[in-house]
């Protein structure tokens, strides 16, 4: 019988839920697992290692998850006090996106970021160059206020840690017994379709090859497995030569049109000293 796949509180694109088995049969089995692009947390939910470090360079995202950790009873209720009719609303969205824009209150930020996770278009998290959050409103008949999935994300989140860094800086933190699992944004498809303004900082082609350069050094040198998910693509294939590569024809689902909701090849790319 299978298990029970948790689902992530918050709408993320490019989440992992539908990839959960396929990656968990590649990771290593060990005594952390270290995600330095832990996004909505998919895989965290949904394997068992005793110990997590969870790191995301988005600090809104972080902030969220240790106010979960330690005061999640008081964060539901303030967070479900959005979800009401009267939000669903194009004008009240916009009002509260600005209020949160403008807002220097950690706590307060949190509350909003779940509103317009779930208010706002396709569920995108996305800031402009200055750092604005900019997602337009979603236009959604009533919005799902995720009560229990936040519930078994504040229990589970006992195990973790969490940081707000670099992944340079979180490869240097990693020690062996542990095992590395990287969801960077994705390198793009093509020339033309350069998704990357999910930080506001973005993710460049740079910083793709020297993420696999990390993850070989990292793994044949100081013997910590590492796995990393991408694109398939003429690209990655060649930063991921060094590793054992397994092929996925993916959905997509970035457009709110079905229909245009087409099968992307992925790759999962693991270095490992068997």
């Amino acid at each position: 019988m299978a298990l029970k796949k948790n689902r992530a509180f918050l709408k993320w694109a490019g989440g992992k839920y539908s990839l959960i088995e396929a990656i968990t049969a590649k990771l290593p089995k060990a005594n952390k697992l270290i995600e330095p692009f832990v996004g909505a947390g998919s895989v965290f939910l949904n394997t068992q290692y005793p110990k997590y470090l969870l790191n995301d360079i988005n600090p809104d995202l972080i902030n969220l998850y240790k106010i979960l950790q330690k005061r999640s009873d008081q964060y539901i209720t303030d967070s479900a006090s959005l979800f009401v009719p009267a939000n669903n609303d194009e004008a009240r969205y916009y009002a509260l996106r600005e209020k949160f824009n403008q807002s220097n209150d950690v706590y307060e930020r949190a509350v909003i970021f779940l509103y317009l996770n779930r208010f706002g278009y396709n569920g995108l998290c996305r800031y402009n160059q200055k750092g604005i959050f900019n997602v337009p409103f979603g236009r959604y008949k009533a919005p799902y206020f995720p009560h229990k999935e936040i519930l078994f994300f504040a229990e589970k989140s006992q195990q973790a840690t969490f940081t707000c860094q670099s992944f340079e800086q979180v490869f240097t933190r990693a020690r062996k017994g542990a095992v590395i699992y990287c969801d960077p944004p994705y390198a793009p498809i093509s020339e033309t379709a350069k998704f990357n303004s999910y930080s506001s900082g973005g993710f460049s082609i740079s910083s793709q090859s020297l993420l696999a350069q990390l993850a070989e050094k990292t793994a044949f040198e100081r013997k910590i497995p590492v796995l990393i998910s991408n694109h398939d693509t003429q690209f990655t294939r060649e930063i991921y030569q060094e590793a054992q590569l397994t092929e996925l024809q993916v959905n997509r689902f970035i457009s709110q049109n079905g229909g245009t909701r087409n099968k992307v090849g992925e790759l999962l790319a693991l270095y490992h000293l068997e």
